[in-house]
């Protein structure tokens, strides 16, 4: 697994991280985490880790300070900054430290993915060269086939001379590109296994002509043949013998020359993905998806209306919708593309809109099912259907369970405006109070707002400002001792908010208030 070290002061946005990357990649990663760069450099002395994600701002000490002290780390991760609108200064420090990206927060999905993948490339890539080190000059052809894949612009280097060195003046007669994978693996296999994966397949295919093995750069297998019933073949033979595992091998159509590896790769690449609604094939052919259907419009109102409907205790009305999105029969003749942007949508405007509403108290159960998050974690579409089904179901029981809660959440909200009323001089805002009483960020927003009426800041504004006027008219205070005393940042700010308020200055109230009394 990758180590990944995520490095930030709030424990909503680590555990926020965590929560999508691990539905995008499930069981890839190995977590840790660490509230400051002192917590983060004192758990790399215990174990290096591949990946950092560190915020810039943090008390203690902060994320460019951090890198910093990592320059003297023998291991240092692969490095990316997440960084607030106002930080690019801050950020910008972060190059000389060679920090391969920057993120702004909040974070992007997409944004995050691209990251990841970028850097779990050079982590493989930097794990080949290892490897590739003892590897004797036999690999050759594969190493260049590999070489042409991953790199642009080296068109110049792959000679025909050295094709003929590598023995693959064949492939300009005409040849087929497959990614062989095993049902039900990981979708990110070691070195090790990889390379014991092709070995077991180099031997099954010993004795035929015009075929190499080589990787993706990506830790996946590709195989080259110049005839394409080889692929058929080989899965009759897997299955003849005593391995466990069953293959499935995704194959191009016929190209020739290796300008074109390139060109079948992507069509490989995009007929393994129809795995899923062709379960029982082992082979998977290019020319039988390249004809499907491309004009089925997405039911996004579908999903809203699940999301409506979650927590209300009407389970069947929500199978009958899932069954409208997840149509076996429209899927079945549509173009991948059509259920992966299902499955997309299902994460943005279902699972990720329910975490931003419940946090912390939502995340094992999304943890349970993270698979969900990407319909490349199952072989077939039943299991996907039923996955989706079953934590439906759960979200509904748990939100319904969160509504039989209202009263004691109606008593935590009393205790927070206790709390206010003793505390409103002190340095407050949403994050300090809803820390204090362990609730969801976003949650302590919306049930402050349904409770009180009115919004966070405003309520404690209007709290400060009866207190300052309390002070106006039951002391001799001036006014930027009572500005301070009820917890206005300055009194030029508190004057301003006062009279925006009021209407009249804060030593016009005091002189109008007290000569009310005397009268």
């Amino acid at each position: 697994m990758i180590s990944l070290l995520i490095v930030d002061d709030e424990k909503i946005i680590r555990r926020g991280l965590q929560s999508v990357i691990e539905r995008q990649f499930p069981d890839l990663f190995k977590y840790r985490f660490a509230e400051n760069g002192e917590e983060a450099l004192e758990l790399l002395r215990q174990e290096p880790a591949d990946i950092m994600f560190t915020d810039i701002r943090m008390p203690i000490m902060d994320g460019i300070e951090l890198l910093d002290q990592l320059q003297d780390h023998p291991v240092k991760p692969e490095v990316v900054l997440l960084s607030g609108y106002n930080d690019f200064v801050y950020a910008q420090k972060g190059i000389r430290f060679a920090v391969k990206d920057y993120l702004v927060k909040p974070v992007i999905r997409e944004e995050l993915f691209a990251v990841l993948e970028r850097l779990m490339l050079d982590i493989k890539k930097r794990e080949e060269r290892a490897d590739q080190a003892g590897e004797d000059a036999s690999l050759f052809a594969a190493e260049l086939v590999t070489l042409h894949l991953t790199q642009k612009d080296v068109d110049d280097a792959i000679t025909p001379n050295k094709l003929r060195q590598a023995g693959l003046s064949w492939l300009d007669a005409g040849y087929t590109l497959g990614l062989v994978t095993q049902r039900g693996g990981s979708s990110q296999p070691s070195s090790t296994d990889a390379a014991t994966f092709r070995n077991q397949i180099a031997e099954l295919l010993q004795g035929h002509m015009n075929w190499m093995l080589t990787r993706d750069g990506k830790g996946g297998t590709i195989m080259i043949a110049s005839d394409p019933d080889m692929f058929y073949r080989l899965a009759e033979q897997w299955g003849l013998s005593e391995y466990e595992t069953q293959l499935r091998i995704a194959i191009s159509d016929s190209v020739q020359g290796i300008e074109q590896i390139r060109w079948a790769y992507s069509q490989a690449k995009q007929t393994m993905k129809y795995g899923i609604l062709l379960p029982d094939l082992d082979v998977l052919d290019y020319a039988g998806i390249s004809d499907r259907n491309e004009r089925y419009v997405v039911p996004m109102e579908l999903i809203g209306r699940i999301l409506n409907l979650l927590g209300m205790g009407r389970g069947d009305e929500i199978k009958q919708l899932l069954d409208q999105i997840l149509d076996v029969r429209i899927i079945s003749s549509s173009e991948i593309g059509y259920l992966e942007r299902i499955s997309q949508l299902l994460n943005e405007e279902l699972f990720d809109k329910l975490f931003r509403i419940y946090g912390l108290k939502v995340f094992g159960l999304l943890m349970k099912y993270a698979p969900v998050g990407h319909i490349g974690n199952f072989d077939r579409f039943e299991d996907y259907y039923q996955s989706v089904e079953q934590l439906l179901d759960r979200l509904d029981r748990f939100i319904q369970d969160r509504k039989e809660q209202v009263p004691t959440e109606q008593n935590t909200m009393q205790k927070v405006l206790t709390y206010l009323q003793t505390h409103y001089a002190d340095n407050l805002n949403m994050a300090v109070v809803s820390n204090h009483f362990s609730l969801n960020y976003s949650y302590f927003s919306q049930a402050f707002q349904e409770f009180t009426g009115e919004s966070f800041s405003n309520y404690v504004r209007r709290l400060r400002l009866d207190k300052a006027k309390e002070l106006l008219v039951h002391s001799d205070l001036k006014v930027y001792e009572i500005s301070d005393q009820v917890g206005f940042e300055n009194v030029k700010h508190f004057t301003r908010i006062f009279k925006d308020t009021e209407g009249i200055t804060a030593l016009e109230f005091r002189s109008q208030r007290r000569r009310f009394e005397t009268e």
